[in-house]
């Protein structure tokens, strides 16, 4: 489950060695760049499950900036926004153009790899409703065909059954005729 690729974006190097670090023990493939810009060519280029950004970062693509691009590329990549300037006011700024979390430096890696379990366990779930769903499409689809053929047997049977009908009910024949003729239609049908 933990086998998730995240970019993190941090210019602080100490945070990006730690980030680092800390998630690489923890099993997940991570890349990390120094600045908005060298991860918004990143995102261009190679697909990342989440985004882990430094809300203020120098140069024209911070934090929300490289939020934006990131949805825009892909809106399955779960991004979160880490600051050491927390306020209210840039969370829900955050979570308005689809954070997925907001976190305060210094970073409480506890708090981080519970979010990170709750993407992967999220993202578990869609990829088995979307199996779940597949599953039901086939199974519609057989049962779909199952029934056309039932209503296709129970149209020969009732056709079959009219005939036998038709030739048992003839007051022009013995009844011996007809219980041949008709003994001769059910012999042909089956075989």
């Amino acid at each position: 489950m933990k086998q998730m690729r995240i970019l993190v974006a941090d210019d602080d190097p100490v945070i990006r060695r730690l980030l680092e670090k800390r998630l690489s023990e923890n099993g997940y493939d991570v890349t990390v760049v120094s600045d908005g810009m060298e991860a918004a060519r990143l995102v261009d280029r190679k697909r990342f499950d989440v985004v882990i950004t430094d809300l203020v970062m120098p140069g024209d693509i911070g934090g929300i900036e490289l939020l934006q691009v990131v949805k825009d590329r892909d809106i399955a990549t779960e991004v979160i926004v880490i600051t050491a300037y927390s306020s209210i006011d840039t969370a829900v700024d955050a979570m308005k153009k689809g954070a997925v979390d907001y976190l305060e430096k210094p970073i409480n890696f506890e708090e981080l790899f519970l979010r990170l379990d709750k993407i992967a366990q999220v993202r578990a779930l869609i990829r088995n409703a979307g199996d779940l769903r597949e599953a039901m499409d086939v199974t519609e689809a057989s049962a779909a065909q199952t029934i056309q053929q039932l209503e296709i047997t129970a149209g020969d049977l009732q056709l079959r059954l009219d005939q036998l009908r038709r030739i048992l009910g003839r007051d022009d024949r013995p009844p011996e005729a007809r219980i041949a003729e008709a003994l001769g239609l059910l012999g042909r049908e089956q075989g």
